[in-house]
């Protein structure tokens, strides 16, 4: 492509942390990787102190060397808003692409994009992980209404956000495309090396709980079902790997009563991107037990290890995990986890569910997002 085309992606990215950022960084390189040129519009203010619910936004990692990343958004003020769409419309790139996760950002990134949308060029694209968020407060829907308008088209994760779209927009285009696979953090290594990384006792089985812990993923229900499955079999260990993004309390208290305090380890740090690996390299399979959801990052990093898995029939995960072939879906009930968990050990499935695995994950590669998002800009 000699006369490259153009594309500004608009959200977190390096210093941020977190999903969303792995994301939009993933995403730049799939399109730099078929020619074009592209650069990020990150946060400088993502969240106010007081609305953000862990330690830190930021990142420790350095940032990625081949993506251009402008420090220069900030979500709750508008002159910025201004001065960002001003500055991209007068850029006019080809490609617009704005991933929205949540109504708080709706001010921000409407008005950026209705401002942009004066060039009469570029296209905007928006990548709608949740339209309807699952912890739902007043005024959400009006907010999603706003950004909603301001975009051109829309790419949906799960067929039930393509579903939540056609409420708010039964004319502007929009195709469903799953989450791509998380391929970014290392290589598949040995589960007795991963295990040793992180001293963990190799002749025990673990399960695995991954992200930042909301009380909609069900980790409650989790550890009541594992108390069950410990029971009948002690080599069963729990890793919970992910920072609280809530009240913890009710969760240790579980473990308490239960008496799971030698079976459950919590690492309830972010984990950085570097030594995901040995968590997922280290377990079994993982469990996303989520009492509502829509699609899950979780599900495509498990994926990138070949690692069978648990969820719940709920939101799009359902779409992902065929049951009985890479995993199980069950309802998100205490008994129907702890029974998946035992049906998994008891009927030796993690190397068939693992082979599969591997099978199944070969349809979600970034070049079908990327061909998705080129789809909606013609």
């Amino acid at each position: 492509m000699t006369d490259k085309r153009k594309i500004v992606i608009i959200g977190p990215a390096n210093p941020l942390r977190g999903g969303l950022a792995t994301y939009n960084e993933r995403l730049a390189h799939a399109f730099i990787q078929k020619g074009y040129d592209v650069a990020i519009e990150t946060f400088k203010l993502q969240y106010p102190s007081f609305l953000f619910p862990g330690k830190t936004q930021y990142s420790d990692s350095a940032a990625p060397k081949d993506i251009r990343i402008n420090i220069s958004v900030s979500s709750v003020n508008p002159f910025n808003w201004l001065k960002v769409g001003r500055k991209i419309r007068k850029q006019k790139p080809d490609i617009v692409i704005i991933k929205f996760w949540m109504p708080f950002m709706a001010p921000c990134f409407g008005k950026i994009a209705r401002i942009i949308k004066k060039n009469n060029h570029s296209k905007i694209i928006s990548i709608i992980d949740n339209i309807i968020p699952h912890e739902k407060r007043t005024g959400d829907r009006a907010l999603a209404n706003y950004f909603i308008k301001a975009i051109d088209g829309f790419i949906a994760m799960s067929k039930s956000v393509l579903n939540d779209l056609e409420t708010f927009d039964n004319k502007k285009p929009k195709i469903f495309c799953a989450h791509p696979l998380y391929d970014n953090f290392g290589e598949i290594i040995p589960k007795d090396i991963a295990k040793n990384k992180l001293k963990l006792d190799v002749t025990l089985n673990y399960i695995l709980f991954f992200g930042f812990i909301r009380d909609y993923k069900g980790l409650d229900l989790l550890l009541k079902a594992f108390a069950k499955c410990v029971e009948k079999n002690k080599s069963l260990r729990l890793i919970v790997a992910g920072e609280f993004y809530t009240d913890s309390k009710p969760y240790f208290e579980i473990i308490k009563k239960n008496e799971l305090e030698d079976f459950v380890l919590m690492y309830n740090d972010f984990i950085p991107d570097e030594k995901v690996v040995e968590y997922f390299c280290a377990s079994d399979i993982v469990v996303q037990p989520y009492k509502n959801a829509t699609q899950s990052g979780v599900t495509q990093i498990a994926y990138h290890f070949n690692k069978p898995m648990i969820v719940t029939d709920v939101g799009g995960l359902a779409e992902i995990v065929p049951d009985g072939k890479t995993g199980y879906v069950v309802k998100p009930d205490i008994t129907e986890i702890a029974n998946a968990i035992l049906n998994f050990y008891n009927n030796n499935k993690e190397r068939e569910f693992s082979k599969n695995a591997e099978n199944e994950k070969l349809k979600y590669s970034w070049d079908k997002m990327v061909e998705a998002i080129e789809s909606l800009t013609k």
